[in-house]
């Protein structure tokens, strides 16, 4: 069986997120089980140089939803700010995200596959084509921030597991 562009793009943006909704889950449930406030892990980081749950988690669908979104007009850009959220917002921001990705249609993704997109970041112009967006560069910047929140869940006593990270895989084997 071949891969499509709708199983490398939306496949595997579904199954990190449904790993970051359950990791997200997993602390509301430590800080419920602990009387601890989930709304102090919003601004929570692993080192002071890095960047807080709050901004990990939206740039979850900046690298799904969005990135698909540019791919079909042609250009990606960053936000130049985080929206701001308490817990319950980002697990809701994942759940629309989810909902957003799961009611496209696979043809027309699947057309996104003979696109191109150029990154724009300030004077900074990088072209590729979609599949190599994906590849290159959305796929691995949503494993990072999936990565790291899940990190600073975790390093705030939240007991997760590799389990809880990999989300729903797709198994199975065609015939």
């Amino acid at each position: 069986m071949k891969t499509s562009f709708y199983d490398l793009s939306v496949g595997s943006y579904l199954q990190t997120l449904s790993g970051a909704q359950r990791v997200l889950k997993k602390g509301a449930e430590f800080a419920a089980e602990n009387g601890l406030d989930p709304n102090d892990f919003v601004g929570s980081r692993l080192h002071d140089d890095m960047l807080p749950l709050l901004f990990q988690v939206n740039c979850l669908p900046l690298h799904s939803t969005n990135a698909l979104s540019a791919i079909e007009s042609g250009v990606f850009t960053p936000p130049t700010s985080t929206e701001q959220r308490d817990y319950v917002g980002l697990q809701a921001l994942l759940e629309d995200t989810q909902n957003k990705l799961e009611s496209l249609s696979v043809d027309k993704i699947n057309q996104l596959a003979a696109n191109t997109v150029i990154f724009k970041f300030g004077d900074h112009e990088i072209p590729f084509t979609a599949e190599n967006f994906v590849l290159s560069f959305s796929l691995p910047n949503l494993s990072f921030h999936a990565t790291t929140a899940y990190d600073i869940l975790r390093h705030n006593g939240v007991p997760l597991s590799k389990s809880d990270y990999l989300g729903r895989m797709r198994i199975g084997v065609d015939t």
